[in-house]
């Protein structure tokens, strides 16, 4: 794809971009779910980080000369700001109701997303023109780092001004890798109950500290992916479909809780289980994961169908 090509959209498809968008926020919200494997599911990745690449230091100096039409004409706003507008209303919208299901429904939902991310890793291997050995061998590095990675345990951190900057940033950083959740990240360095809080009570200075970061941190990390994305395309998915199939350790439905961490980190230490009983509540856990499964297969089969060779 040419990062300075731009695909001519209408208001439907904007706002479709913005309902896919949406569907990122809502992942981005839950631990262990990321909003990068909801954009690979989507269809939207690469165009994704291809248009956050798109603010480069040519765009910035076009803004700096107020030479406003040629900004507009070289980044890809239109785009950002119908993904971006669908995941700030999921994320103000949602994060009360999805910290309900978590609380008191966690084995419907996680069922529901395992479902999707463990189709989602057949579709997006699909997109590897041709696996071979060195391929298979990323793609396990990848699920070892992602399987390691969500089964650290969270640590107490300070609350001060720069370490939620930082957060923002690291966090945003894993929040546009599938498979490796951005909430999560947040848990590991201990600011995600601080940042949910902070959502569902407004508190806009933790909220613009943590945005101020992710801000500067996707910048620089889309750079990153866009270099991989373009020089190593194959090897690029083949890691991050490895992430993915890593991290549904995080996302297995049933647990059993091992050891509290009290209400300092306000986490449990759980290890996966199988479910004890094949009752009414285990089967329809067991049909969410089936329809999450069926969701992504239909979507990548849309995505197929629409899909056009790109330059």
């Amino acid at each position: 794809m040419n990062k300075h090509l731009k695909t001519p959209r209408s208001l439907v498809q904007y706002l479709v971009l913005s309902l896919k968008g949406l569907c990122m926020g809502a992942s981005d919200v839950i631990p262990g779910v990321s909003g990068g494997t909801m954009a690979f599911i989507l269809g939207i990745y690469e165009e994704l980080i291809y248009s956050i690449r798109s603010l480069d230091l040519p765009c910035l100096k076009l803004l700096a000369r107020l030479r406003f039409r040629e900004f507009s004409k070289r980044f890809h706003w239109e785009f950002l700001l119908a993904v971006g507008a669908g995941i700030a209303i999921a994320i103000l919208s949602l994060a009360r109701v999805l910290a309900w299901l978590l609380e008191n429904r966690p084995v419907l939902i996680w069922s529901f997303f395992f479902g999707l991310i463990s189709a989602s890793v057949f579709t997006v291997s699909r997109r590897v023109k041709q696996w071979d050995l060195r391929l298979l061998v990323f793609a396990g590095l990848g699920a070892a780092a992602a399987f390691w990675v969500v089964g650290l345990i969270p640590t107490k951190t300070p609350d001060a001004p720069w370490y939620l900057f930082l957060s923002g940033a690291v966090a945003i950083c894993a929040m546009i890798l599938p498979g490796i959740s951005g909430a999560f990240i947040l848990v590991l360095l201990g600011k995600y109950q601080m940042v949910l809080q902070a959502l569902n009570n407004r508190e806009f200075t933790v909220l613009f500290l943590v945005a101020a970061g992710a801000c500067v941190g996707i910048v620089l990390f889309s750079r990153v992916l866009n270099w991989f994305f373009t020089h190593h395309h194959d090897l690029t998915v083949a890691l991050l479909t490895g992430f993915m199939l890593g991290s549904l350790r995080k996302i297995w439905p049933w647990k059993e809780t091992v050891e509290s961490l009290g209400r300092t980190h306000g986490q449990l230490i759980q290890e996966n289980v199988f479910p004890r009983a094949l009752n009414h509540h285990t089967a329809l856990a067991m049909g969410l994961m089936a329809l999450g499964c069926l969701v992504v297969l239909l979507l990548d089969r849309l995505a197929h169908v629409k899909e056009k060779p790109r330059s």
